[in-house]
């Protein structure tokens, strides 16, 4: 067992990674981690609230699947891409595209950087071993210097940005996109967004022990359109999506306003 000690909003990646292992362990999960699974059996360290934070887990894993399939989806349709994953943590997705039968073929030509703080990387580093094409950079996702370490691409660009920006501000968003901007061409985000009465009035206490405190949010991709105009809003993808493939309840009223406007979105931008 090794002991992870890591604090703030870096260890929430701890309890998204918890979440994903923990779903993928039940017999109709809707997709497995084995990553995940074999990362959480090797760390020393307390589970127990993530365990308990059913909310922080059902949202992980409705994200988690919408995630998976809009990326792959990119992929097919522009093989040889690059792909940027943003505050990764111990996020896997890579490894489990790579299981996927309906997009194997073409992730064998696309260069997959994770990105994440030095610290963060650190951790990841002691339970992943990536080099060829997928690597890790350890900067900040507001340093101007991780665009330097991305190899020129051939193809498109995709940039996730996943559980990170509600602990930012609107200057750090701005900052991030203007990186984005200057570094490349063009490039298609995909965005994870909270609504701003979320923050205010809902709690995850997985989130809370770590001391991490949700601090920007917005109600629409559109509102970020005018934060970023050299961006251009596609869709927003409501999480409730998601949810139904986990809680077809969902079907039942995921459609009223209310239950999908206060959902997280992901927000997808194109330059």
């Amino acid at each position: 067992m090794e002991k992870v000690n890591i604090k703030g909003v870096p260890e929430t990646m701890l309890q998204t990674l918890y979440a994903r292992a923990a779903y993928s362990r039940q017999k109709k999960a809707k997709f497995h981690d084995d990553e995940a699974e074999e990362i959480v059996s090797r760390m020393d360290y307390d589970f127990s609230i993530a365990g308990k934070d059913a909310m922080m887990s059902k949202g992980v894993i409705a994200r988690t699947i919408l995630l998976d399939r809009m990326v792959a989806d990119f992929i097919r349709k522009n093989p040889g891409c690059t792909v940027v994953n943003i505050a990764c943590g111990m996020d896997t997705r890579v490894y489990r595209l790579k299981k996927n039968s309906s997009v194997a073929k073409e992730m064998g030509e696309v260069r997959w950087y994770n990105l994440d703080l030095p610290e963060t990387i650190a951790v990841r580093r002691r339970f992943l071993e990536e080099n060829g094409h997928i690597s890790m950079i350890a900067r900040s996702a507001m340093d101007e210097e991780w665009a330097k370490e991305i190899e020129e691409p051939k193809g498109k660009v995709l940039i996730i940005v996943e559980g990170l920006v509600m602990y930012l501000t609107e200057e750090d968003v701005k900052q991030i996109f203007s990186i984005i901007s200057r570094s490349f061409s063009s490039a298609e985000i995909i965005m994870e967004t909270m609504n701003p009465w979320v923050m205010e009035h809902m709690k995850e206490k997985s989130i809370e022990a770590t001391k991490a405190k949700f601090t920007w949010g917005i109600k629409s991709g559109k509102e970020l359109a005018g934060i970023v105009p050299e961006f251009t809003w596609v869709q927003d993808v409501s999480l409730v999506e998601g949810m139904k493939v986990i809680m077809p309840v969902y079907y039942l009223f995921g459609w009223i306003p209310a239950v999908k406007n206060i959902s997280n979105k992901l927000v997808v931008m194109r330059k």
